[in-house]
């Protein structure tokens, strides 16, 4: 198997391991901070479905991804985290239902990516998260893993059965 193909598996999987985590969360139990200070579930999910494509398009690849719908920017802002209003954000369904365009996407992208093209240097602000393309590629299932780990925990303070 060729490592694009790899990656493309593996932008899949850990979408598939998210969905399972979500998978039993009520709309409500999306709004569940594990701490005071936490984010809560929704906002995660929104931020990686959103983040995506923003890096995408500052590293230069702004069709690769499908834009978020309008506002989300917006509502998944880091300055927004702190929201627990539900009328402010899109429901779970919707918000997955977009993120999986993007993982979609995003794997049929991989495949088109040259492997003389991963050395590829990225510009600001993408270079503060990834200074190359193919740093880019492996580090976003990186940062969606993490927010796995944190809904895990979300799951914990719910009394949902322990995943993974």
């Amino acid at each position: 198997m060729i490592p694009m193909q790899q990656l493309a598996d593996v932008l899949n999987g850990n979408l598939g391991m998210i969905r399972a985590t979500l998978a039993d969360f009520s709309d409500q139990d999306m709004l569940t901070r594990p701490a005071p200070a936490a984010n809560h579930a929704l906002w995660q999910l929104g931020h990686l479905a959103v983040t995506e494509p923003w890096l995408m398009a500052k590293a230069g690849y702004p069709q690769a991804l499908p834009t978020p719908p309008e506002g989300w920017g917006e509502k998944f802002n880091p300055k927004n985290n702190k929201v627990d209003d539900p009328a402010f954000f899109p429901k779970k369904d919707e918000v997955l239902a977009y993120y999986d365009k993007v993982r979609a996407a995003f794997a049929s992208w991989v495949l088109t990516v040259k492997t003389e093209d991963l050395g590829k240097p990225m510009p600001p602000p993408v270079n503060g998260f990834a200074p190359t393309l193919g740093s880019l590629l492996l580090q976003t299932p990186v940062h969606a893993a993490m927010h796995v780990g944190q809904f895990q925990v979300i799951r914990r303070k719910l009394g949902k059965p322990v995943l993974f």
